[in-house]
């Protein structure tokens, strides 16, 4: 699809969206229970369907309607777990198939396994579990035991929540030590926090997660929360004239969170630390182009995400003559003259892109190919800016 843009103040009230990654770790939880559970203010985006389609295929019995799923136990449907485009379900639901003793396979788009899945392989291989990896899919078998874990810090804290998934059901206890740095560790607290609700106590020391073995997931009703990253998202829109008001955002363990504070600091040409917050990237540096630029520090991972997301960022930026630089582990936005672009932007198949320019392109107007990437995080965000008063227009987009 592209989206056609006409300049736009937006205003008005909106709730923030719902977390969709609390969302996973409820529907998993709530899998993993001893019942029925019940799980409020879901977003069925891409993500969150390919969460509740491979939680099916393994046994669950899931319905959704207007927003609540239902969770029941059922039988085993199939052994093929389809992860389309989402690298939490992939990371979080590959220890779990291995504490089941058989073949899994594991599919989804060739960009999804592309991302790093060296630290699974890794535990495979040291415990002759079958790891295979081919075009579009993953073939895992084995029976995880507890024990001790050796995880770097600075790949993805999923490999880190996968792990605690399996280990806490398994029998006997076991440690999860992070070689640090200990990157996007907040995403590690957010697991702890979901499955605390759950009934399941996992302790933090330090550098070490403590995994006390064999234990019972509660069934419970429970609501997600809203996220701090889709709501920065739509919050950025004021930083240009426009007037929007986000509610539903509670008292939360999200990392994202910062991104209230960091978007007073653009106010003033400065250095930020984003080693904790990835996600916000494309949004601060959208903000710092709006600004005074920016220095950002802790970007070497934004590389292996949906896109290289600073490179597609400084691309793209550039189409607005909004010039950057990109070094290792830093990206810099300069302070430039922003104009209309001439050409057509790209959301490089990555929601997080797509959102963060359209924030340029209600200032200045413009078009935008791929913006069906939103479906995979918020497939109501064009509603949503819609309803502030965005003026946008979307149309199919063919091949040439």
């Amino acid at each position: 699809m592209i989206a056609h843009f006409e300049k736009s103040v937006l205003s008005g009230n909106i709730k923030a969206p719902p977390s969709k990654s609390v969302a996973h770790r409820y529907l998993i939880s709530a899998f993993l229970s001893d019942g029925e559970c019940s799980v409020e203010n879901i977003s069925l985006s891409e993500d969150i369907k390919a969460t509740i389609s491979c939680l099916k295929s393994l046994g669950a019995n899931i319905t959704v309607h207007d927003g609540t799923a239902v969770v029941g136990k059922g039988e085993l449907k199939n052994s093929v777990l389809d992860c389309n485009e989402s690298g939490s379900t992939l990371r979080f639901l590959i220890p779990i198939a291995l504490t089941m003793n058989r073949e899994f396979v594991f599919k989804g788009s060739k960009k999804l396994f592309e991302r790093p899945l060296g630290i699974y392989e890794d535990i495979c291989r040291e415990n002759g579990f079958l790891f295979k990896k081919s075009y579009g899919e993953l073939k895992v078998k084995g029976r995880l035991k507890s024990g001790e874990y050796e995880i770097r810090g600075d790949i993805s804290s999923q490999f880190i929540t996968g792990l605690i998934f399996a280990l806490s059901v398994t029998e006997g206890d076991s440690v999860i030590k992070i070689i640090p740095p200990f990157e996007s560790k907040s995403y590690v607290l957010v697991t702890l926090e979901c499955l605390k609700k759950f009934g399941v106590d996992i302790e933090l020391d330090g550098l070490n997660v403590i995994v006390k073995g064999g234990q019972k997931y509660s069934a419970r009703s429970i609501t997600v929360e809203g996220d701090y990253s889709n709501a920065a998202y739509i919050d950025a829109f004021n930083e240009s004239g426009s007037d929007i008001k986000t509610e539903g955002l509670s008292d939360s363990v999200q990392g994202d969170r910062v991104y209230k504070e960091y978007f007073k600091r653009l106010d003033k040409f400065c250095t930020l630390d984003i080693t904790d917050c990835p996600d916000l990237g494309p949004i601060l540096f959208t903000v710092a182009a709006l600004k005074q630029g920016a220095v950002f520090t802790g970007t070497r991972r934004l590389v292996i995400k949906e896109s290289d997301r600073c490179g597609a960022m400084s691309e793209e930026l550039a189409k607005f003559g909004i010039c950057t630089e990109i070094s290792d582990n830093e990206f810099t936005v300069k302070k430039s003259e922003i104009k209309m672009p001439s050409e057509i932007l790209s959301s490089h198949n990555d929601h997080r892109i797509l959102m963060a320019l359209s924030v340029l392109l209600c200032l200045t107007g413009g078009d935008i190919s791929g913006a069906e990437a939103v479906n995979k995080s918020f497939p109501e965000y064009f509603d949503k800016i819609k309803s502030l008063g965005a003026s946008v227009k979307m149309e199919e987009e063919y091949d040439s």
